[in-house]
């Protein structure tokens, strides 16, 4: 397997091989993709595919294919539009996060400006947008059926629960939406382009969405645990920006008094590095971490037992082994 999942591996040569060629050919095409005759657009565009990334929807993409025709001609152009569309929410998320690092470099919008850093995210959905018209009419649904539940998620999370509303539900439900929903169409295109039955494309989508809120849980908790750059981003980017994950709105919930100062720094953005650093091992010792870990594990065995209906054989058996992959990333 190429570096793009560390610790993935895949047990089949074969499927190794095609999966490793399938990848590079999606890293050809996310750069042609970015290609501009004008200089700074190109530079800007293509700084976030440079950066590199796990591509866990192009790989996903490439293995729902597995259960179809995987050299079918729509399958690595679907691998570049899922993560170009991905590439372009990230452009987005930073400016609404105010973030000054992506991958552990400098995020776009403080290399330049919040507006360049929106418009190429906006140049992203048109240039991927442009190769979903070449796949025909039912991907372009698919597309705006995703980036409508893509916006639906940012207006959540913006927002915050509604009185009433419990926070932790609400939270799964942004997750789902900014995170399962790609990657739930990522399994879709992937096992509609290579001709699969419908059985197995329903399946692959459930899978994907299930994976997909998985991942996120087990990327938030990295952004906690973690004590390098394995998460792309500073370790306790979340907390610092004042962005809830789970195991803060779990460890929000206690009602032992002795939370009571990790529950005012999590209540807010944590600008002052000692606070930082405070609320950071406050909640590394909290028990809400297990909790949330236990959650995480909980949306993967899930995916695990949606994939039933798929025939056994090597592309399973890596499905398979992403439901532990993405779990055993958190400590």
């Amino acid at each position: 397997m190429s570096d793009s999942l560390r610790g993935l591996r895949v047990p089949d040569a074969d499927l190794d091989a095609t999966l490793t060629a399938g990848l590079a050919r999606v890293e050809d095409g996310l750069r042609q993709a970015v290609a501009s005759d004008d200089p700074f657009v190109a530079d800007a565009s293509r700084y976030l595919v440079d950066a590199g990334g796990k591509r866990f929807r192009p790989l996903l993409v490439l293995l729902a294919a597995q259960f179809g025709d995987p050299e079918a001609w729509g399958v690595v152009p679907a691998g570049v539009v899922v993560e170009l569309t991905h590439l372009a929410t990230l452009y987005h998320d930073d400016v609404m996060d105010e973030a000054p690092l992506r991958r552990g470099a400098q995020s776009a919008n403080a290399r330049w400006d919040n507006t360049i850093a929106i418009l190429t995210g906006d140049f992203l959905f048109a240039r991927s947008s442009g190769i979903l018209a070449d796949l025909g009419p039912e991907a372009v649904r698919i597309q705006a059926h995703t980036f409508e539940r893509l916006c639906t998620g940012q207006i959540r999370e913006t927002i915050g629960p509604r009185p009433g509303h419990d926070p932790v539900e609400h939270h799964l439900q942004v997750v789902a939406d900014k995170t399962g929903s790609l990657i739930a169409a990522s399994g879709r295109y992937g096992a509609l382009m290579a001709g699969a039955d419908p059985q197995a494309v329903e399946t692959l989508t459930q899978f994907g969405e299930r994976i997909g809120v998985a991942f996120q849980l087990a990327d938030d908790l990295v952004d906690i645990t973690s004590e390098s750059l394995q998460s792309g981003k500073t370790p306790g980017t979340d907390l610092r920006e004042g962005i809830p994950t789970l195991a803060g709105l779990i460890a929000l919930t206690s009602p032992d008094p002795a939370d009571a100062r990790l529950q005012d720094l999590l209540r807010r953005p944590l600008a002052d590095d000692a606070e930082h650093v405070e609320a950071l091992a406050l909640l590394r010792d909290h028990p809400a971490l297990e909790e949330a870990r236990a959650e995480a594990r909980q949306w993967a065995d899930r995916a695990r037992s949606c994939l039933d209906p798929l025939p056994d054989g090597a592309a399973r058996r890596v499905l398979e082994l992403l439901c532990d992959y993405v779990v055993s990333r958190t400590g």
